[in-house]
């Protein structure tokens, strides 16, 4: 049994504006209407004799992961929360101690969260040209045929041997080059690019990790040792993953392993590691120009544009970068989008909320987004998903006022319960104990008018939540 584990614990720092800390990249729909995440699922159907798959990601992402699970109609294996991020060494440890409860002899297929892989087939064809290999043993990953210098991957350079059943033994893992060590790799035909997705036995990692890295094995053992459950959610162990080395799978085992085997795959492969990715990917226009939303070009060549919420015109513009949000702006020169992460570093510096969350922030009952605010006073437009409800709860510094624009509201109100349809009101008193359902088939949306002397969203006491969020 083919068991897939998808890490989804990144934050994708290059993509900001729109790839947030608290809503990264692998959830967002960067590429068609489907987010990455969810065409990472897609692509397992057609694999022969695969579980339902394993998602390791952030506690703070837990709700985001089975939302999109949910909306894709897949029944996972289970869903790990890591409480701080330790690298994918000891993520994979962690999945393949859970898989080995279930399962002594599956075969895990590790797979980041926030790839594009245009040709389903191939891929399909490689882990099936791997699996044996993996099967008897062998750790195996895959390496994409590079098309070009580039110097924001990882490589690999296959043995001289020559491959047996399309399967090469691996000589060796090589850090990203320069641009002259990279056209060196690219002129050999001896290289490949590192994909970051590999195909072994649960039982081969875990003896290799233990032969190389028993410092994690040991710290990810403890982690999933003293886990607890949480609704459809096991919490890894705090202090155990906070004291776990951090390191890669190539750092800590492919780098030292005798049993590294590589599979080539050609499948329109990329990771979606910069803006400029997604401008080589895109469907472009007579310009050379990837465009999304509303947008408007004149004199505009090589250059990828995407408006979420406003008009975005541009003029005279060559090989640049215009990404618009509703609160950011990012213009940036094509060949310099990989610096992005130095603004998010400027904004996290300055403790401003860009870096970690959009104006509009999810709930796993729906969304809110603001509207305006002053010192006193914030106004909210908040969408609550049908069947879903927010937490009893209590405010001591602020009062609310809602007013339902679409669908049907219950209202729990100082003990008393009731319904607004569409174009009915209510207020919510300083210190009253108040929760709002939606009991309906549709979205429930409403604005929300709140006025008080503190107006943070920490001025909320939670006395019952179906997400278990009273108790953190």
């Amino acid at each position: 049994m083919i068991v897939p584990v998808i890490l989804s614990g990144g934050a994708g720092t290059r993509l900001w504006p729109l790839s947030r800390k608290l809503y990264p990249k692998q959830f967002l729909q960067l590429v068609d209407h489907s987010s990455l995440f969810q065409a990472t699922l897609a692509r397992l159907a057609g694999l022969a004799d695969v579980a339902g798959p394993l998602v390791v990601c952030n506690d703070a992402h837990r709700f985001l992961v089975a939302e999109q699970l949910r909306q894709a109609d897949v029944d996972p294996l289970g869903i790990l929360l890591e409480p701080v991020g330790r690298n994918t060494a000891p993520a994979a440890a962690v999945a393949a101690l859970h898989i080995r409860r279930l399962m002594a002899d599956a075969v895990m297929l590790l797979l980041p969260a926030d790839h594009v892989i245009r040709d389903e087939q191939t891929f399909h064809d490689a882990v099936a040209c791997g699996l044996e290999a993996a099967r008897e043993g062998a750790l195996v990953t895959f390496g994409i045929p590079p098309t070009a210098p580039e110097t924001g991957y990882g490589y690999i350079r296959v043995g001289t041997g020559g491959a047996a059943d399309g399967v090469w033994p691996v000589e060796r893992f090589v850090e990203k080059p320069d641009r002259a060590t990279a056209e060196e790799y690219l002129a050999s035909g001896a290289y490949y690019w590192n994909s970051g997705m590999f195909l072994f036995r649960v039982d081969a990692y875990l003896d290799e990790l233990g032969r190389h890295r028993p410092d994690i094995l040991e710290a990810s053992r403890g982690a999933l040792e003293g886990a607890g459950t949480d609704l459809d959610f096991v919490r890894l162990d705090r202090e155990a993953m906070t004291a776990c080395p951090e390191d890669s799978i190539d750092y800590a085992v492919m780098e030292h392993t005798d049993h590294a085997r590589m599979v080539p795959m050609d499948a329109g492969w990329n990771d979606v590691g910069s803006w400029s990715a997604l401008l080589d990917i895109g469907d472009h226009d007579g310009d050379g120009n990837v465009v999304s939303g509303d947008v408007l070009t004149y004199n505009t060549r090589n250059s990828y544009v995407h408006a979420e919420d406003r008009l975005i015109a541009t003029v005279g513009l060559d090989n640049h970068v215009v990404v618009e949000t509703a609160d950011a702006v990012l213009v940036a020169a094509r060949d310099q989008v990989q610096d992005v992460k130095e603004i998010v570093e400027q904004l996290r510096a300055q403790g401003r909320e860009e870096c970690n969350i959009h104006s509009r922030v999810y709930r796993p009952w729906g969304s809110y987004e603001g509207i305006t605010a002053s010192e006193r006073y914030q106004v909210k437009h908040i969408v609550v998903n049908p069947g879903e409800r927010l937490s009893l709860q209590m405010h001591h510094h602020r009062a609310e006022h809602w007013v339902v624009v679409s669908g049907t509201a219950k209202v729990t109100c100082d003990g008393k319960e009731f319904l607004l349809s569409e174009d009915q009101s209510t207020y919510i008193p300083l210190g009253t104990t108040h929760r709002l359902e939606n009991p309906g088939v549709i979205p429930l949306e409403l604005i929300e008018v709140q006025s008080g002397a503190y107006l943070g969203e920490d001025d909320i006491v939670r006395f019952d939540d179906h997400y278990g969020r009273h108790k953190e």
